[in-house]
């Protein structure tokens, strides 16, 4: 999907109404999945952020960057996912809104998550509007046929979920795409085509307790007690394997705060599962709030691996591996997950760190501004797209790219207004082009600068 955010964005879980779970045997309460609702994993993004890009130099206050062609849409993108980060709903549509409202194009960017939103907010009938909305503008897409699917069954329009969760199921946006469909089918009557496609959620999610626990549901309606109790057996061993995964998690953490790692390591690697991403990236997360980043790796890479499309577990390995200064392979992480993510502030801010460490000023200097558009405030981007502004200043005067040279020193004198460097350098630019006027003020300008300082 071109322009957005992809359906691998966000997470599922089973169909909910106000924590309930629905089910043709009655109603179990809902168990959260190990990373939350159907939105954006940014649980999963942010574990490593705190810390991540110890910025240059001084760090300039927070503001605007006059120069900056900056979109007040991004703005409210940026705002917008930072709500989602933190399960603010209505907040985040009234940014993705806000953006919409300046730039009606932003389907995919802004509307489809606009969507997703509101259907975790339960206002189905808006998250509907909004899911046909996209669909009427770029077409039939698998992630949005997967939740109006979801929503016509928990609204209780089987027929018309299992013609969109076929649709979607063609090329599923989620794991569970299979299991909604079973349980459609169940909801219907239609065991055979019920138990065709909850098998086939067991092999796409084989951990899943639910898809268990829904086959036992329909073996007991057919009257097959042996398979109904074989399949409750599984359902409930898997709820033991994730309660002893929490388990492991919660030892693996305190033997790290109580003592050291060398001693800790042998707790925590009982989460090293190569083939659960789940486990993988609690135990990387582990390592990597402690600071030990070599040990980290090895789990965020494997998870990574196991699920390519996840951009949050791409963003997990590129902080790892950014920190560890292994910045080729942060690159290749964060290219792709950005891709999916056009507009979160944290992926774009560190792809344009890593490309400045990797000597590209150029892509630097345009992922900065467009991270400094989403979130203006953030002072260690502020830093970073400082200083990289500065430097390719620099390169560009050096190639006699007088006009690009400016752009970037205004830049640079927005995000620390009261730094007289970008001014000298203006005036020197100015002088060689034959504007001694707009030289004189950048001039006059810096003496007032450094008369202030000097005060």
């Amino acid at each position: 999907m071109s322009g957005g955010c992809s359906a691998e964005c966000y997470e599922a879980k089973p169909e909910t109404n106000g924590g309930q779970v629905g089910d043709a045997a009655g109603k179990d309460v809902q168990i959260s999945q190990a990373f939350g609702a159907s939105r954006p994993l940014f649980g999963v993004l942010i574990l490593l952020v705190v810390g991540a890009a110890v910025a240059p130099g001084q760090n300039p206050p927070g503001g605007g960057v006059s120069g900056l062609t900056a979109e007040p849409s991004e703005t409210h993108l940026g705002r917008a996912y930072a709500d989602l980060a933190n399960d603010r709903y209505d907040d985040a549509v009234s940014e993705f809104r806000a953006a919409l409202a300046l730039d009606s194009s932003l389907e995919m960017r802004a509307r489809f998550p606009l969507a997703v939103a509101l259907f975790d907010s339960q206002k189905l009938d808006d998250a509907r509007h909004e899911f046909e909305t996209v669909r009427a503008a770029v077409g039939d897409q698998s992630d949005t046929a997967y939740y109006l699917g979801r929503i016509d069954f928990m609204q209780g329009s089987f027929e018309a979920a299992i013609r969109e969760l076929t649709q979607a199921a063609a090329k599923p946006p989620f794991p569970d795409t299979a299991y909604y469909l079973g349980s459609a089918y169940l909801r219907k009557g239609e065991f055979a085509d019920a138990e065709k496609w909850l098998h086939k959620a067991e092999a796409a999610s084989p951990a899943d307790f639910h898809v268990y626990e829904r086959l036992a549901g329909l073996y007991r309606q057919e009257g097959r007690a042996p398979d109904a109790e074989k399949a409750l057996a599984q359902a409930s061993q898997l709820r033991q394997r994730a309660t002893e995964s929490e388990n492991e998690r919660l030892a693996c953490a305190q033997r790290l705060e109580n003592s050291s790692l060398d001693a800790a390591r042998p707790a925590c690697e009982r989460l090293f599962d190569p083939a659960d991403p789940v486990k993988l990236t609690m135990l990387g997360s582990i390592y990597g709030q402690h600071g030990d980043f070599e040990d980290a790796l090895r789990p965020l890479r494997r998870a990574a691996e196991l699920s390519p499309g996840s951009p949050q577990l791409q963003y997990n390995l590129a902080l790892a591996c950014f920190r560890l200064k292994r910045y080729d392979e942060a690159r290749v992480a964060l290219l792709g997950a950005a891709n999916q993510w056009p507009d979160l502030f944290q992926l774009n801010s560190l792809l344009g760190i890593v490309l400045y460490r990797l000597g590209d000023l150029e892509g630097a200097y345009e992922t900065l501004v467009h991270a400094h558009t989403l979130d203006p405030p953030d002072r260690d981007c502020n830093a970073f797209l400082y200083e990289v502004s500065l430097v390719l200043a620099d390169k560009r005067v050096a190639d006699k790219e007088y006009a690009p040279a400016l752009q970037c020193l205004k830049t640079a004198s927005g995000l620390r207004p009261e730094d007289a460097d970008p001014h000298a350098r203006m005036a020197d630019v100015y002088a060689t082009l034959g504007q001694p006027l707009q030289a004189q003020a950048e001039r006059q300008t810096v003496e007032r600068l450094r008369a202030a300082g000097v005060q």
